[in-house]
């Protein structure tokens, strides 16, 4: 009997040899292409991304990353969706509308979106309602911008089509033509500060509109996901103003890897450091927050990782 197990052991040790000598799985180490949708060069998501990208190159050499610069949240969902993007950036009351198959997950929550209501200080433009009648930009086609816009204007029952003179701008557009006086006001959600709106803000002429006094309406009809957020002097050397805030998440395929969505998700808090010299935002990345993806499920690799580091 000695002899039949010391063969058996001998047997397993060598197939133990063996499987350590073959290649990982596909799935062990992360490759391919790696498309990340972002929005305007003038917006966070686009420098946050491009900052992803870096750390992808340096610490998943197997991936091949790429930065798209795209409308935003709607935008990027539907890329993601479709299979023409890996990874993307998206508020969270905009992925509400494609939470319904499943389809799209997130890896983590990044931080709060602050909704800007940018006025030139010639425009006479003092509260929301002042809006109505003047040329006002309500954000892109397919940007998370428009779809926020749209639902704060009708808690004053403005009507987009009617009560003001609209544009669909993305936000550098919506800059340019402010500066023009192609138009007297504009709508961008994103992290502070917003790089578009400081250089305004710098140059004079331009104020912002509290809105923050809003976010209960909005979070009674359409869901919890907006809260009232300070917007600092300190922030644009403007007054202080109250917004309306919005999480922000990293939307994926659900079909994604397992272990490419754990690696990403890893290095997100790894390499934070090298992200914040990106955007400030990347800062408010944590790993208490960063679970509450509603209403989108966590992907597993995601989830992994949040087991693994969970005290």
């Amino acid at each position: 009997m000695r002899g039949v197990r010391a063969a058996r052991t001998a047997i397993c040790l060598a197939l133990l040899a063996v499987l350590a000598g073959c290649p990982s799985s596909a799935d062990d180490v992360p490759a391919g292409q790696f498309r990340i949708a972002t929005g305007s060069p003038g917006g966070v998501y686009f420098l946050y991304g491009g900052a992803i990208a870096d750390s992808v190159r340096k610490r998943l050499p197997d991936l091949t990353p790429s930065v798209m610069e795209t409308a935003a949240s709607a935008e990027n969902l539907r890329l993601v969706e479709e299979g023409k993007a890996e990874i993307g950036f998206a508020q969270a009351d905009t992925s509400a509308e494609f939470a319904g198959d499943g389809r799209v997950v997130a890896l983590v929550r990044l931080y709060d979106d602050y909704l800007h209501l940018v006025v030139r200080t010639d425009s006479g433009i003092t509260s929301l309602t002042g809006l109505r009648g003047k040329r006002v930009s309500i954000g892109a086609k397919e940007s998370g911008t428009i779809g926020t816009t749209r639902r704060l204007l009708g808690t004053e029952q403005i009507d987009p089509a009617k009560d003001i003179q609209p544009f669909e701008l993305g936000l550098d557009d919506s800059a340019a033509a402010l500066q023009a006086n192609r138009i007297d006001a504009f709508f961008f959600s994103g992290g502070l500060p917003v790089g578009r709106v400081a250089e305004l803000a710098e140059r004079g002429g331009i104020t912002m509109v509290s809105i923050g006094q809003y976010a209960a309406d909005l979070r009674a009809r359409f869901g919890q996901y907006y809260t009232e957020h300070t917007v600092p002097a300190s922030t644009y050397g403007l007054q202080t103003v109250t917004t309306v805030g919005i999480p922000n998440y990293l939307v994926v395929s659900k079909d994604l890897p397992e272990q490419t969505a754990y690696e990403v998700t890893r290095l997100l808090f790894e390499d934070q450091a090298t992200l914040l010299r990106a955007h400030p935002v990347a800062a408010r990345l944590n790993s208490r927050s960063a679970i509450y993806t509603h209403p989108l499920a966590l992907h597993p690799g995601a989830r992994r990782y949040f087991r693994q580091i969970k005290p």
